[in-house]
């Protein structure tokens, strides 16, 4: 197959060579590079407030958005053919002339700028594939660094990459459910000099500011919320209860996130990640739960050289399982209890040499399914959702063959185990538009099997007045209780190590 990717040699950078490295190490894949000059660039004006932002936020020089110089491009500048199998269109000014040509857009236009101009206007970019007006493939990009350009600019880039090479691969087809989208200007324009200037200048201050508050606060401070469902949960509800959420305590040196709890020999345990502020990582803690709240507080159960966080508990053949993220160790791994709720024995390895988040297990058609966001290539942990199948959750464990099965900063990433209901498969989803676990979304899982995974999302819930704060994360059930996390903040001045 012989791909040709029309490129702007005014403003090649390092996203573009890597998109090339990716397609021409796909098997029977030709790859030519048509540089050439489409004035698409972003102004010097934003990539002065690159250069700003690289300094003030210590980004790295050497990310997606490095200019390349021309001689990057040496192993594709053999003359494309008159006729190639596909053309990918980053510049919008390739014309089909009987040639097969997909154009790559965000929202309705092509280059690097339009990208950016969506990212300065706050909006989550739409990347769109066409082929004479018929979406051949989309995804909702996404960052966890919104308010800082260039940060964002390279993990959409990175994500880009990923689009477009699923597609040529056959892994990712057609539109993406249509979802609410926040409020925003529908066709925004790039700013001007001058206030990307004032962005620059206010991207400084706010720099400073942030130092500040880091000295007087700790951010994030997560908190877990928990009540009796009396028979009915969120998946009933599709809205925060009435009654409102208890709170679990913490003693304001550590926080509680990524609550999972499991009714195992009549009792129901919860699970949590401790994050301790001083320590700058998280260990697993513990705690039973009883009609009126937990019994104690949350014992460590689980500390590792490396960050650990959301303890994916289950049980099965007797005993009790877990599979936490410890993307820090780039590894997914399966421990077993020995000593319920602690003792816990690392069985097997189930992924290596990868950074996968919030890896999640069902069991559905005859197979189990893995379930997590995976940082493909750089950019964002939260928009490339990844599958798994084994015959037993043990593993081994196969790739799907179309991952990414969906790129989507508002529905990729795992919020919590996957339910039942009315034989129907629901999954709790972390809607990062607004910002990292800013929202929590319900999907009904529509299909899932070696061939693909469709899901559409029926409910989107957010923090109000019946939960207060910046987050909402996470959603878990077990005996008649219900938990949530989100993040509040707690002043640096009234910690207590009291362990």
């Amino acid at each position: 197959m012989q791909v040709s990717v029309r490129l702007d040699s005014d403003c090649l950078r390092a996203f573009h060579v890597v998109l090339l490295q990716r397609l021409a190490a796909l098997p029977g894949v030709t790859v030519f590079a048509d540089a050439r000059p489409a004035g698409g660039g972003i102004p010097s004006s934003a990539e002065a407030l690159f250069q700003l932002e690289t300094t003030i936020h210590g980004l790295d020089r050497n990310g997606l958005a490095q200019r390349e110089t021309p001689s990057a491009l040496a192993p594709y500048r053999s003359t494309p053919p008159a006729s190639p199998d596909l053309v990918i269109d980053l510049c919008g000014d390739v014309e089909p002339a009987g040639k097969r040509v997909w154009r790559v857009a965000y929202a309705s236009a092509c280059g690097e700028a339009a990208l950016l101009t969506l990212i300065l206007d706050g909006q989550t970019p739409l990347a769109r594939i066409e082929e004479g007006g018929a979406t051949v493939a989309e995804a909702r990009l996404g960052t966890e660094y919104g308010g800082i350009a260039l940060a964002s600019f390279q993990d959409m880039l990175a994500r880009t990459v990923s689009l477009v090479v699923a597609a040529v691969t056959g892994a990712a087809r057609g539109a993406l459910p249509v979802l609410p989208e926040p409020p925003g200007n529908n066709e925004p324009a790039m700013p001007s000099a001058a206030k990307l200037g004032i962005r620059g200048a206010k991207a400084l201050a706010r720099r400073i500011v942030q130092k500040i508050y880091h000295l007087c606060y700790n951010a994030p401070h997560w908190k877990v919320g928990w009540r009796q469902t009396n028979g009915r949960d969120l998946y009933d509800l599709r809205a925060h209860p009435a009654s409102g959420w208890q709170e679990l305590p913490d003693d304001g040196s550590r926080f509680y996130a990524d609550p999972f709890p499991i009714l195992y020999r009549g009792q129901v345990t919860l699970f949590v990640e401790d994050y301790i502020h001083r320590t700058g990582k998280a260990i697993l803690s513990a705690v039973p739960f009883g009609p009126t709240g937990p019994i104690g507080r949350p014992e460590p159960v689980l500390d590792l050289p490396y960050h650990l966080s959301y303890p994916f508990v289950f049980e099965r053949d007797g005993e009790v399982w877990m599979v936490p993220e410890s993307c820090a160790n780039k590894t997914v791994d399966l421990y077993r209890a020995t000593a319920f709720p602690g003792g816990w024995v690392k069985e097997a390895t189930l992924l290596s040499d990868i950074v996968a988040s919030d890896a999640t297990l069902v069991e559905h058609g005859g197979r189990w399914w893995l379930f997590a966001t995976v940082r493909d290539g750089g950019g964002a942990f939260s928009d490339a959702l990844h599958l798994w199948s084994a015959p037993d959750f043990r593993g081994p464990w196969t790739p799907h063959p179309r991952n990414p099965v969906l790129i989507d900063i508002a529905s990729a990433r795992p919020a919590g185990r996957m339910v039942v209901r009315g034989g129907e498969l629901l999954r709790p989803v972390q809607d990062c538009r607004r910002s990292y676990g800013a929202a929590l979304g319900i999907a009904r899982v529509t299909h899932l099997d070696l061939n693909g995974m469709e899901q559409v999302v029926e409910t989107i819930l957010t923090p109000g007045a019946l939960w207060n704060g910046r987050k909402l994360h996470t959603l878990n059930e077990a005996g008649g209780l219900e938990f949530i996390d989100g993040s509040a903040t707690a002043p640096r001045w009234k910690q207590r190590d009291r362990r």
